[in-house]
């Protein structure tokens, strides 16, 4: 082939490369578009305040996903009407990838777009949705939760992988004390005492922090292929290991049992977990009625009856419930939602 022709095929090459790559950007942009409208049938939004405050009409704050003009906003809605009509902030929206309230106190991880990619940030709320303090995070948002006081805040992201289905990821933790500004930029920093001796291996990571109270919290350590869970002591910056194949725990609000998901033998490799209930003074485990694998941090209701958690749905996500004592069924809460946050 003469060099005039193999020009005109690198061209040609280039015109239909940029023609598909124009294609497929006019596709995305049309998908958004179509995000950001109403859909027949889906759940319905109206503008008005939301708080997180203390006090007032019990009600859950989460992140809304059915798609509208306040697609991915934080909306509310009242505690016993869960399927409702959602309240979105009538001025200055919020939105979050991940999200969590307590004590007055919410906890924001967000994405932003650059010409080169995106980086992520944890934003701290006050009651009225205000941004406090913001920290630039290492990575792709997954967990996050506030102390009941309100005052420490903690978050995960992931810096390599996208799954804790499997084992090729790695987390970072941070914790932020919001009172005294002290920042934790990785739970790796701690002290890690595993069978009652100082722990050392280049493969720690945590994720999933609890909150106890402002001084301890609950985490997973994974080491070695294993997951364990951790109680972990801020002032002392030390965590401890207390029983295996325990993640994402999350405390009820008495302080005695822990929800969390635990692997399972014989369950599909991408979807292996089971919610269960940890009784912290017996250590005895009991499995809930949920028999879908659930990779999420479960969250409790005020009275501890109940867990929630996130499943997928026709707006990427709805949240169910079950009973924690492992008696029911599980039960679709709302749909198009995700991060739930019960507050009053």
């Amino acid at each position: 082939m003469r060099t005039r022709e193999k020009i005109l095929v690198l061209l040609a090459a280039v015109v239909v490369l940029a023609a598909v790559s124009g294609a497929a950007l006019w596709h995305g942009r049309q998908q958004a578009a179509r995000k950001d409208q109403a859909q027949q049938g889906g759940p319905p939004v109206r503008e008005g305040t939301v708080s997180l405050a203390r006090g007032g009409p019990a009600r859950i704050v989460f992140r809304n996903t059915a798609w509208g003009p306040h697609r991915d906003e934080l909306t509310s809605v009242p505690a016993g009407s869960p399927d409702t009509v959602r309240t979105a902030p009538s001025s200055a929206p919020v939105k979050c990838l991940r999200f969590h309230a307590a004590g007055g106190t919410g906890i924001c991880l967000q994405s932003e777009h650059h010409a080169l990619g995106e980086t992520y940030r944890a934003v701290v709320l006050d009651s009225a949705l205000h941004e406090t303090r913001r920290i630039t995070v290492p990575g792709i948002p997954t967990r996050d939760r506030v102390s009941p006081s309100g005052r420490m805040v903690a978050w995960t992201v992931f810096v390599g992988g996208d799954s804790y289905a499997g084992t090729d990821f790695s987390t970072r933790t941070g914790i932020l004390d919001t009172r005294t500004g002290a920042l934790t930029p990785s739970l790796e920093s701690y002290r890690v005492v595993k069978d009652g001796r100082t722990y050392h291996a280049a493969d720690v990571n945590f994720w999933g922090v609890t909150f106890a109270d402002d001084a301890h919290f609950y985490a997973t350590l994974g080491t070695k292929g294993a997951t364990y869970l951790v109680r972990g002591d801020i002032a002392r910056r030390t965590v401890t290991t207390v029983r295996p194949n325990v993640e994402c725990p999350s405390l009820s609000p008495d302080g005695r049992r822990l929800a969390f998901k635990k692997r399972v033998r014989g369950a599909d490799p991408d979807a292996p977990w089971r919610l269960y209930v940890l009784d912290l003074a017996t250590m005895r485990e009991s499995p809930l009625a949920e028999s879908r694998s659930v990779d999420d941090q479960a969250v409790w209701s005020p009275d501890g009856r109940t867990v929630t958690y996130e499943l997928a749905g026709d707006y990427g996500a709805d949240l169910w419930t079950v009973p924690a004592d492992g008696t029911g069924a599980p039960h679709r809460m709302t749909r198009g939602a995700l991060s739930p946050a019960f507050l009053r």
